[in-house]
Parts: structure tokens; C-alpha cells; sequence
């Protein structure tokens, strides 16, 4: 479970979070969404601690991480696995050594055990024989289960996920969501994904919070957003429908 109670967070005087109070169900796909610029990207980076709050409580489980010093958050984060927004993958480095990283700064395995890990990773996310290629060498959607293998290499029990379909076709952004939802279930994962996809919402949208100006709006179930009577919602799911056939028209 994480839990966020009353974030403020302001860039050069703006405010961009405003009293947010929200808990993440455990062990399931909690979606963050809203228009570009209401602040979900900065919510998410906050509670992952990209971002220091200018006031309110991020708890991880029964850990006030906000209370943490810099070696009991380094220590927490061995916890969390992040897929970035576009993969983030090292050019210069090949797949078996992005997947690697993490296993390379917190952890004392032996060669043979990263080895065997980046193959399970790889395994997990249906790859196989890419481990020497590079970034470049592999599609889009490649680029980004190799993200999610390098994300879950420490078998994190909290999961961050900033934009995962952004820059992907329809058919490849599917397989990617249930990706996501399968491995959050497979290894009890507790993840938040910052989305505006509405598609991504009905497939595995188990709990949705939804970020207007800086404000939680409104919170619930994929089934119930359709009848929320929240008018900025309202207007954010009907734009989001438009947008999606028209992309889907040309």
C-alpha cells in the first residue's frame, strides 16, 4: 500500500499539487490520470522521490518515506521498480546491461546470478536471444518490455510506471498494459501508472485517481467513471474518446 496524505508541491512559486490525499491499492494497477499538465507526472515523481514535497506524508506501507534520511530512502528504493516514459534505455548500453544496472548498484550478486536474472527478466517479458543487441536494434514496444525487465530485475514489491504506451500503436499498447497487469499480479506488485489513455483505463484500470489543475478530483473503479456526474472528468474521458478515433480514422 502507498499512501499519500495532503502533498503540496510548487515550481518557482506556481502551485502544481494541491492537498492531495490518496491510497494505492496493494497488489493491483492503480492508474493516474489527466490532461497534460494537471500535475499526474509530478504526483507520480513526487511519491516515487524524484521530486521533495513542500508539505504533506508519502507512507510506504507502515515507512513514512517522507521522514526517511538519504541512506533509508537509498535503501527503500531497492524496493521500487521504475519504467520511464519512452523506456529511458542506455544507447551505449546493450539490453543485458540495461537490464543489469540496478543489480549493479544495489546488490552483491555474483555475475552468474545477474546472468540468470536478466534471462528470467527477459523471459518474463516474452524477449529472447536480445540480450547483446542495442536499443536502437529493437522496435518501440521491444524498447519498452526491456524497460519492464530492467524495472522488476530486484523483484520490487512497488511499481512506477510514467507514460507506458507513449509513442505506441494501439495493438502494441495493449500488449504492453496487460504485460503490466500480469506481472503486477504474477509478483504482487503494488503499481501506479501515470496515463491519459482511456484505453489503458478500461483494461486494467483496477483503481483510478484522476488529477485536475493540481487537484484530486475524483477517485473509483474503471466501471464507475462513466457515471461519476464530475464535469472536468466528464470532459477529460469525452476528449479522450475523441482523440482516439480520430487517431484510429487516419
Amino acid at each position: 500500500m502507498i499512501k499519500a496524505n495532503h502533498l503540496y508541491k510548487s515550481f518557482e512559486g506556481k502551485p502544481v499539487l494541491q492537498d492531495v490525499s490518496v491510497v494505492f491499492d496493494e497488489n493491483k494497477t492503480n492508474l493516474i490520470i489527466g490532461a497534460s499538465g494537471s500535475g499526474k507526472t509530478v504526483l507520480l515523481k513526487s511519491l516515487v522521490g524524484l521530486h521533495d514535497v513542500d508539505a504533506g506524508e508519502i507512507w510506504f506501507d507502515d515507512v513514512l518515506y517522507t521522514a526517511q534520511s538519504f541512506e533509508q530512502k537509498k535503501r527503500l528504493r531497492r524496493q521500487i521498480g521504475m519504467l520511464f516514459q519512452g523506456g529511458a534505455l542506455f544507447d551505449f548500453a546493450t539490453v543485458e546491461e540495461n537490464i543489469r544496472f540496478p543489480m549493479d548498484m544495489f546488490t552483491d550478486w555474483s555475475a552468474e546470478e545477474k546472468k540468470e536474472r536478466v534471462h528470467f527478466c527477459l523471459q518474463r517479458v516474452q524477449l529472447e536471444n536480445v540480450e547483446q543487441l542495442y536499443p536502437a536494434a529493437l522496435s518501440g514496444g521491444m524498447q519498452k518490455r526491456v524497460g519492464i525487465a530492467r524495472a522488476i530485475a530486484l523483484n520490487p514489491r512497488y511499481l512506477f510506471c510514467d507514460e507506458p504506451n507513449s509513442g505506441l500503436d494501439p495493438r502494441t499498447s495493449i500488449v504492453i498494459d496487460k504485460l503490466i497487469h500480469e506481472i503486477t499480479h504474477d509478483f504482487k506488485i503494488t503499481t501506479i501508472i501515470n496515463t491519459h489513455d482511456m484505453n489503458s483505463v478500461m483494461e486494467i484500470g483496477e483503481k483510478v485517481v484522476f488529477i485536475h489543475n493540481g487537484i484530486k478530483h475524483w477517485e473509483g473503479t474503471a466501471d464507475e467513471i462513466f457515471h461519476t456526474g464530475n464535469a472536468e472528468l466528464d470532459d477529460f474521458v469525452f476528449a479522450s474518446k475523441m482523440a482516439r478515433e480520430l487517431k484510429a480514422e487516419h
